[in-house]
């Protein structure tokens, strides 16, 4: 069974001030975020779901230990799910919210005068 990727979210100016809990939280998210490799990881999974840690490693050109060690921040943040296939784990995204993240962080970098 497929399980929902996220819920609809309310508009940025329809919620509550941040508190400082949430903002704290907020701010380990975008942590999590704030990693080239990660980022690269993400957008990989995102091209190809359920792909595969040997296959991540070839397209990134590292060791598949190390994109393992990545994945698994991002899967305890809820960011990606694994699942097995005979011998190898699939990876895919399952908060849409990062992959618009991820999308409109490209855009605002690409724009950046140089």
């Amino acid at each position: 069974m497929e399980e929902n990727c996220y819920t609809p979210k309310p508009q940025l100016t329809d919620r509550p001030l941040l508190d400082i809990d949430y903002a704290e939280g907020l701010s380990e998210t975008f942590k999590i975020l704030s990693n080239g490799t990660r980022l690269r990881i993400l957008h990989a999974v995102n091209r190809t779901p359920n792909i595969s840690v040997t296959e991540l490693a070839e397209q990134l050109e590292m060791k598949p230990q190390a994109i393992s060690n990545q994945l698994q921040r991002l899967d305890d943040k809820g960011i990606v799910r694994s699942s097995r296939e005979g011998n190898f784990i699939r990876y895919r995204v399952v908060d849409l919210c990062v992959t618009s993240l991820l999308h409109e962080g490209w855009c605002l970098t690409e724009d950046l005068p140089k």
